[in-house]
C-alpha cells in the first residue's frame, strides 16, 4: 500500500507569528513533526532561543525573525527576510496577539489601537506580505488563530474580541479573494488552551477554572499540543479543497448550550 502523504509537510516553509510560547509554539512543533522548516516571527528573540534550541534539537530547521505585528512595514520585512534565508514562504499561521482586560468604558484609545491593529491588522498584514510569494509558488495556506471571543461575548474584552471576530470575517475575505490562487485562508478557533496567559487568567478570575471544565465536554483544559494537529490539517495538502473554514478546537466548549 502506497504511504500516506497529504499531510506531509516536508520542503515547505511554515511562518508562525508568536511561535516562540503558548499555543503558537504547540502549533509550530506539529509543523516541524510533519516535516516543515520554521520561521518564528516574534517581538522577543530572548523567549524564541528556547523554542528554536528545542525544534532545532528535534531535527527541524529553524529561525527566529523579528517582527512588531502592529507595523504592516514590519511585517513586509519579516516576510522579505523568511523568503531570503529560506528561500520560500509556504504557510503562514498568523497567531501573534495582544489583549487588555478592562471594561469597555475603560479602555484608552491608544489601548484600543495596539490591540486592533496587533490581532487584526497584523494578520492582515503579514497574508499581504506572503501573498505575492504564494501566488508565484501556485500554491499557499494561511491559517488564521481567532479565540471563543470570535463567537462569545464578555464585559472585559471588548477590544480583543472585536479584534477575533473581525478576523474571521478577514479570512473569509481572503479566502474568497485568494482562491483562483490556489491560496487557501482558514481560521482555527481555539477553546481554553493550558498556557501561562490563561494560567495568569486563572489566577485573576475567581472561580475560571472550574467553570471552563464544567462546560466543556471533554472535561479538561486543552493543552498546547491539541491545536496542532488541525493547524498541520489546514497547512497541508488534505485540506487543498477546504477554504474560508473556521475550525473551533476547544474539546466541544462551543457547543455546549
Amino acid at each position: 500500500m502506497p504511504e500516506f502523504k497529504q499531510f506531509d509537510l516536508t520542503g515547505r516553509v511554515a511562518i508562525v507569528t508568536g511561535g516562540n510560547g503558548g499555543i503558537g509554539l504547540g502549533m509550530a512543533r506539529g509543523l516541524a513533526k510533519a516535516g516543515a522548516a520554521i520561521a518564528i516571527a516574534a517581538r522577543r528573540e530572548d523567549k524564541a532561543k528556547a523554542a528554536i534550541a528545542e525544534l532545532t534539537a528535534a531535527g527541524a530547521r529553524c529561525a527566529f525573525f523579528p517582527l512588531q505585528a502592529a507595523s504592516a512595514a514590519s511585517c513586509r520585512q519579516m516576510v522579505e527576510r523568511v523568503a531570503g534565508e529560506f528561500g520560500r514562504c509556504d504557510i503562514l499561521v498568523n497567531n501573534a496577539g495582544t489583549n487588555i482586560r478592562k471594561r469597555p468604558e475603560e479602555v484608552l484609545e491608544a489601548e484600543w489601537r495596539e490591540v486592533l491593529d496587533t490581532n487584526l491588522g497584523g494578520s492582515m498584514f503579514c497574508a499581504q506580505a506572503v501573498y505575492p510569494h504564494m501566488k508565484a509558488a501556485g500554491a499557499g495556506k494561511i491559517v488564521n488563530i481567532g479565540s471563543m471571543y470570535s463567537l462569545f461575548g464578555s464585559p472585559v474584552v471588548a477590544s480583543y474580541a472585536a479584534s477575533k471576530g473581525g478576523l474571521i470575517q478577514l479570512t473569509r475575505a481572503l479566502a474568497c479573494a485568494w482562491a483562483a490562487d490556489n491560496i487557501q485562508v482558514n481560521a482555527i478557533l481555539p477553546g481554553w488552551i493550558n498556557t501561562d496567559l490563561t494560567r495568569r487568567a486563572r489566577e485573576q478570575i475567581a472561580g475560571l477554572d472550574d467553570t471552563v471544565v464544567a462546560r466543556t465536554p471533554a472535561g479538561r483544559w486543552g493543552e498546547p499540543g491539541d491545536v496542532a494537529g488541525a493547524a498541520v490539517f489546514l497547512c497541508s495538502a488534505a485540506s487543498d479543497f477546504v477554504t474560508g473554514a473556521v475550525l473551533p478546537v476547544d474539546g466541544g466548549f462551543s457547543v455546549r448550550g
